[in-house]
């Protein structure tokens, strides 16, 4: 206790101290909440309540929203007072408001973890805080008083699903309670303080209209993509970080008719499929010296022994494209997955180098005709500089010659502008219907969408 009362005291010399050179620079040209003295009288408000918690043996854990919130006022107050820090009432106020978002939430991060709008939450160190919206990364002028601040909220995140972040462990990727997934790496692998990137997810995964809606794609793209989910396409989904590859992915799953049952693998689960007859299987990290890792190649082995109507598998990233492969290759048709790469091209590149480093033992022109066999759609996602995402390509995989697997382009996206420099967004069809067998019951309904099909 005697420690915790010196700190305290040393921390409001700080706060004292703060204030003294804010206000002598006039710094009161930015909002309070923004200053860093509004995050060292924070930091010590919070310590004057933690120590007044611990020594009237309080259970704040068990009270009400409205109750945590009176006290957080009562002790602000009583903290300002007794140390006569010169804030006013609308300062003291939201000074117990963020107090109360320390003792119920996650601080700083807590308004920007309950905007719909917020898909990114970037930090880099204390004070540099950027989220992306709509796609478009901007800067957040949310902060924390330190990087002392700031991992004690992440390791807030961390203690309920068993996770740890410390000098023995400082790498860290953890899929969040509600579905979204933290990635954080600190000293001394990070030269900028503690580094965190915070996922989210909607709790209402897109359906294919809703990214209709968004012009991600036309409405002869919609229903070619119903159509191959329907005709147990094989699809794979291609594009960058955060080009919205697991979106499309979530949306498509909506076309599964409801009698099949899907087993989904992932390294880190964040698929939401809205489907009735989901087996959601993530992997599993070894402990501190490897054991007890269930990697997703085990997990693909495995769910074959499921009874599985379609796999889908979260992304492509290692040697369990080769469990893929073979899963399509052997009745599990319908199944998709998606990949890191710029252009279906190098998709189909990038799957076979993967399946090199996963000890394929047959020749380049075994593994493309086995490629060529599983694989009937290439989709390509991207994200533009507005931050919109759009379906820029869709292109069939239709076999091999001489040794090359050969494709043919259904649609892709192009920007044209008229003579008033008015700029409209099209994908014009190339006039060619699938070569796969699986859409030939959809000949007609593909005739009647559109888009230059025969």
């Amino acid at each position: 206790m005697e420690n915790a009362l010196n700190r305290a005291n040393h921390d409001v010399t700080d706060v004292l101290r703060s204030i003294d050179a804010a206000t002598s620079a006039g710094r009161r040209d930015v909002p309070f909440e923004q200053t860093q003295q509004f995050h060292d009288v924070l930091s010590g408000a919070h310590e004057f309540l933690l120590n007044h918690v611990e020594e009237q043996h309080l259970d704040i854990t068990s009270w009400s929203l409205d109750t945590i919130t009176k006290y957080a006022e009562i002790e602000t107050g009583a903290y300002v007072q007794e140390w006569r820090i010169p804030i006013n009432e609308a300062e003291m106020r939201k000074i117990s408001a963020a107090l109360v978002k320390e003792l119920t939430g996650f601080g700083p991060l807590e308004d920007l973890l309950r905007d719909p709008e917020v898909e990114d939450i970037l930090i880099n160190g204390y004070k540099d805080v950027y989220v992306s919206r709509c796609g478009v990364l901007e800067h957040s002028p949310a902060r924390f008083a330190d990087n002392r601040h700031l991992l004690r909220i992440v390791r807030r995140f961390l203690v309920p699903i068993g996770r740890r972040l410390d000098e023995s462990n400082p790498m860290v990727d953890a899929r969040l309670p509600d579905g979204g997934r933290l990635n954080a790496i600190i000293e001394p692998l990070s030269v900028t303080g503690p580094c965190v990137s915070i996922r989210k997810f909607r709790k209402e995964p897109f359906t294919p209209d809703d990214l209709l809606a968004r012009k991600m794609f036309d409405k002869s793209i919609h229903a070619l993509l119903r159509a191959a989910v329907m005709g147990r396409c094989n699809i794979l989904i291609s594009g960058g970080t955060s080009s919205g590859k697991t979106s499309l992915l979530n949306a498509l799953a909506s076309f599964i008719p409801h009698t099949e049952r899907v087993i989904t693998v992932e390294d880190t689960a964040e698929l939401s499929l809205n489907h009735p007859h989901v087996v959601r299987l993530e992997s599993r990290m070894g402990g501190f010296e490897g054991d007890g890792a269930v990697s997703i190649r085990d997990l693909v082995r495995n769910s074959l022994r499921m009874r599985p109507d379609r796999i889908v598998v979260g992304e492509v990233r290692s040697s369990e494209v080769l469990e893929m492969l073979q899963a399509m290759n052997t009745g599990h048709d319908g199944s998709m997955s998606t990949i890191h790469a710029n252009s279906p091209r190098d998709a189909l590149y990038r799957m076979e180098m993967l399946c090199g480093f996963a000890g394929f033992q047959g020749t380049e022109s075994s593994l493309r005709r086995q490629i060529a066999s599983a694989i009937d759609f290439i989709i390509q996602i991207t994200r533009l500089n507005n931050g919109r995402r759009v379906i820029s390509s869709i292109t069939e995989v239709i076999g091999t010659s001489d040794e090359v697997i050969t494709t043919q382009e259904m649609f892709h996206h192009e920007i044209a502008t008229d003579l008033e420099g008015i700029e409209h967004e099209r994908w014009p069809g190339l006039g060619f219907h699938p070569h796969t067998p699986k859409l030939e019951p959809y000949r007609q309904f593909l005739r009647d969408a559109g888009g230059g099909l025969p």
